[in-house]
């Protein structure tokens, strides 16, 4: 391929910045454009499942098209490759971030952290100020999971149960809901759209949470106030009852005010201005040694194992177990031998049932068949399965939290939707995402898309004010056509870096933006995801609620309003 002498490269910190002559404007959005179109038509059609990996490979295709723009101007493809792994390089440590948290999230609700943040908050509810109480329960429901959806799928349909047992008008309860649901999903360090934002602008997740409570703090004020005054104007009746609840709580987990000392910990420690990774990695390890201290019946739910003996070799050309693909460690069920032969029977093929458990198991369960070929005996196998010990049990369930979907039953099955964590395996969709994303934004770099449209933005916008206005606009936008919250952060947030740092501002700026714009506003729109899921699991349409989910609409309308007055926008270091 011709060199392109048009083609220039630049450093901007640990950004490499590629400009090419050759490419105008229409050319550097085609690539967008495409994406965009593509990502809603993969949304119709998928619908919740978008995400699933059709989105991701959507954003490889919006890359082949930039990729073909590249070529039409000249652009080797060992470039975009290069520019590819820069972009996933500079992702390594949000990554490793959202592994942590994943990992953290397990130990937390195994340990009972998790838990008893929601038993002291139910507590906070009070039939006088329902709406108001609604609003704080969901938001330390939200903070403590990281999770909107989660919080709406179960506090949320509690509490819509217990708003019209008390005469009060469904939107305004499901305001208040989404309204708090939204703000742990926006400044929870557990949430994956708080992690995904300060990757996409390149900045750090607490340094991102930190500033971000310049404009959250005022809007959920401001939310709390109206709910308080709206809480005034309507009668209620009927008592609010979360007893049930509280019991299925305590009925399940060892509930002790002593269990916050983990996150004290790991608030102190960033605070401290400790490695976040680090921060993590502690807490998640106390979640962990808390969980063996204080919930022993937990632990050996989760973690019990059985040693099973071998079937023995002069046999094992006969039968082999019908379930069990190693014979070192095996969960609690039903065993039985299968035969590798058709003239091999078993006279019991079943040899025994392992129990699950919430105490130490200290019997030894023994089985035997007679086995038989063609029709005679040949011998009676014999086999045990011996329970593990607590230190074994343990290092099963709190490695397992850390790494794999983990849930706790109880009585309620509200509870039991709640009480669930994917561990670090959960966060692997995102880190998915996040690659995809990089990758698309790579070869965008590499043709110098980028660096074209955030100079049209800069002469478009020439004030501090239209750049941040143009980000807000542009995630709203996102929500509307391409239907994703997690899309409104990705793509913005990488067309949006280079101008924001060409503006002198810090990457806080833009991630605080994103999350402002993107994540909060996807539940206004009917048929975004959000919009869809939240009016479905709470029964209440997007219009109904619209107007009182407060904390949504207000957020964009915040930055905006700080951005026009200059209120603490924060400038880039340069070091």
């Amino acid at each position: 391929m011709p060199k392109n002498d048009n083609l220039t490269q630049f450093k901007a910190g640990d950004i490499t910045i590629v400009e090419n002559k050759d490419l105008n404007i229409w050319k550097a959005l085609l690539p967008v454009f495409v994406l965009v179109a593509l990502l809603a038509f993969n949304v119709f059609v998928y619908g919740d499942d978008a995400l699933s990996g059709s989105n991701q490979f959507i954003l490889l295709m919006g890359a082949a098209v930039a990729a073909m723009v590249g070529f039409t101007n000249k652009v080797s493809y060992k470039l975009m490759i290069e520019e590819v792994a820069e972009n996933v390089k500079s992702t390594t440590g949000a990554i490793l971030i959202l592994l942590m948290v994943g990992a953290l999230a397990g130990t937390w609700l195994i340990s009972g952290v998790i838990p008893s943040m929601i038993y002291y908050g139910l507590q906070i509810l009070s039939p006088t100020i329902f709406l108001a109480a609604s609003l704080i329960i969901c938001i330390i429901v939200s903070t403590a999971t990281g999770s909107s959806w989660t919080t709406s799928a179960t506090m949320g349909i509690a509490l819509m149960g217990i708003g019209s047992a008390l005469g009060v008008p469904p939107g305004m309860t499901a305001g208040a809901v989404l309204s708090g649901a939204y703000f742990g999903d926006k400044m929870s360090p557990l949430s994956d759209t708080t992690n995904l934002a300060p990757a996409m602008a390149g900045g750090d997740i607490f340094e991102h949470i930190k500033y971000m409570t310049i404009t959250t703090v005022p809007t959920i004020t401001i939310t709390l106030i109206v709910f308080i005054i709206l809480g005034f104007t309507i009668d209620t009746v009927g008592t609010a009852n979360t007893q049930v609840m509280l019991t299925g709580i305590k009925a399940s987990f060892h509930v002790t005010p002593l269990l916050f000392i983990v996150p004290l910990v790991v608030i102190v420690l960033i605070v401290k201005k400790t490695s976040p990774l680090i921060a993590l990695i502690i807490g998640t390890l106390l979640g962990g040694l808390f969980a063996i201290i204080f919930q022993s019946a937990i632990i050996w739910n989760q973690g019990l194992r059985y040693q099973v003996t071998k079937v023995p070799e002069k046999y094992s050309k006969m039968v082999t177990w019908d379930n069990i693909t190693n014979n070192h460690y095996q969960t609690p069920g039903t065993y039985k031998l299968v035969t590798k032969a058709d003239n091999i029977t078993l006279q019991n093929p079943v040899l025994f049932t392992l129990p699950e458990s919430n105490k130490k198991v200290s019997q030894i369960f023994k089985g035997s068949t007679t086995i038989l070929e063609d029709g005679k005996v040949v011998g009676e196998l014999k086999v045990t399965a011996k329970p593990t010990s607590f230190f074994t049990t343990a290092y099963f369930a709190v490695m397992n939290a850390m790494t794999v979907p983990t849930s706790i039953n109880t009585k309620s099955k509200k509870l039991n939707d709640l009480f669930s964590s994917k561990g670090m395996g959960g966060m692997l969709g995102t880190i998915w995402l996040i690659l995809c994303a990089m990758t698309f934004g790579g070869v965008m770099d590499a043709i110098g898309a980028l660096a074209k449209i955030s100079s049209a933005i800069l002469n478009l916008f020439d004030s501090i004010f239209g750049l941040f206005a143009s980000t807000v606009f542009s995630c709203i936008a996102l929500n509307v056509t391409a239907s994703d919250q997690y899309l409104a952060i990705v793509v913005p947030g990488k067309m949006y870096a280079k101008a924001f740092k060409d503006k002198g501002l810090a990457p806080e700026n833009l991630s605080r933006t994103l999350e402002d714009a993107g994540t909060v506003t996807s539940t206004l729109v009917p048929w975004n995801t959000g919009g869809a899921y939240q009016s479905g699991v709470l029964g209440v349409s997007v219009h109904e609620y619209f107007i009182y989910a407060i904390f949504n609409w207000l957020s964009p309308i915040m930055t905006l309003i700080f951005a026009a007055f200059k209120i603490k926008i924060k400038k880039l270091v340069v070091k």
